[in-house]
């Protein structure tokens, strides 16, 4: 592969993986489209099982490299672009996203700046709250049944992955994008949210979960940036401190 087109910002994130075939499979895939760095969260199986090692062939490096995670959000917190994967129908209110239009939002990020593909477990793939983690989701469209095997899943995204960028240097475009906030930052600031609009009764314990997720979802969409972030997070504090105040 022309080492030009090399995707280095790139890192696939496998989210509890179960088949040793799988991972070895997409270590491959790793090797094959130039992709920088694999992590797994909390995986089932054995990066170390003579399957997987066979199975990658040439991208053994990246199962004895790989990273270990516990959470989804520890294996994405340094990265600035997330896009998840979903093939469940009961995904919600998330807005899905087509993954050509995702994945040009990704390549438009400049130089330097962690972007993370996120891939859910075999058998059911990510939760909602892992979803919401990503800036980006992402769907694959079938004719009739509604999921893919690990690999070939991520097999047609960097493959996709690859015509946009290939297509990008052809036409020599210069891409340039917003830096938006990591999740880790945005994580902190919603919990901040959500815990100052539960003091103030703005929200229920019963209902806060799905209010926040449709206030998350809005941020995402938004592409929040960290100094947006920062600001409100200075309000909320500012808030805080007169609340209680008031109350002294």
């Amino acid at each position: 592969m022309n080492s030009e087109i090399e995707l280095k910002n790139f890192c696939i994130v496998l989210v509890e993986p179960s088949g040793n075939l799988n991972v070895g499979s997409v270590a491959r895939l790793c090797e094959n489209f130039c992709i920088n760095e694999l992590r797994l969260v909390s995986p089932i199986c054995d990066t170390n099982s003579n399957e997987a090692q066979q199975m990658a062939v040439k991208g053994k490096k990246f199962l004895n490299k790989a990273k270990y995670f516990s959470c989804l959000l520890d294996a994405v917190k340094d990265c600035t672009h997330v896009i998840a994967t979903c093939g469940r129908k009961d995904h919600g209110q998330i807005p899905l996203e087509k993954p050509s239009k995702a994945l040009n939002w990704a390549l438009e990020a400049s130089e330097g700046r962690k972007i993370a593909l996120v891939f859910g477990r075999e058998d059911r793939g990510l939760t909602n709250k892992e979803l919401l983690i990503a800036q980006k989701v992402i769907s694959i469209s079938l004719a009739e049944y509604s999921s893919l095997n690990l690999s070939h899943a991520v097999a047609i995204i960097l493959y996709e992955l690859h015509k946009i960028k290939t297509s990008l240097r052809n036409n020599s475009v210069k891409a340039s994008s917003p830096n938006p906030a990591n999740a880790l930052e945005l994580n902190q600031c919603l919990q901040d949210a959500e815990s100052l609009l539960l003091e103030v009764g703005f929200l229920l314990k019963h209902t806060a979960n799905a209010r926040m997720t449709k206030i998350k979802s809005l941020l995402q969409r938004g592409e929040i940036r960290p100094e947006e972030v920062s600001l409100i997070r200075g309000i909320l504090r500012q808030l805080r401190w007169a609340l209680q105040r008031h109350n002294t």
